[in-house]
């Protein structure tokens, strides 16, 4: 099994010009090592975004929020939580 970790977009910190809003900022990251380890490094996600690792964060669990890249959910199959059927 692949564990991921999880890193977070800045493109405050790396773009130049006007600073952009990314809408997906959590991404998968292939851990070689523990997510403590990777913590606070600079790394390539699964689908090829340029983010700063969040070591205390859990893909499993951000990645099936709204907030995760779609092309990272896909390549890692995370899936979308069920919703509660009572409103």
């Amino acid at each position: 099994m692949v564990t991921y970790a999880v890193g977070f977009a800045r493109p405050d910190r790396w773009s130049r010009g006007n600073v952009t809003e990314d809408s997906n900022p959590w991404h998968a990251v292939e851990a070689h090592r523990p997510a403590a380890e990777l913590d606070g490094e600079v790394e390539l996600a699964v689908c090829g975004a340029i983010v700063q690792i969040w070591g205390s964060q859990k893909w499993e669990r951000v990645g099936s929020g709204r907030t995760a890249c779609p092309d990272c959910r896909r390549v890692t199959a995370v899936t979308k939580p069920l919703t509660s059927s009572s409103r």
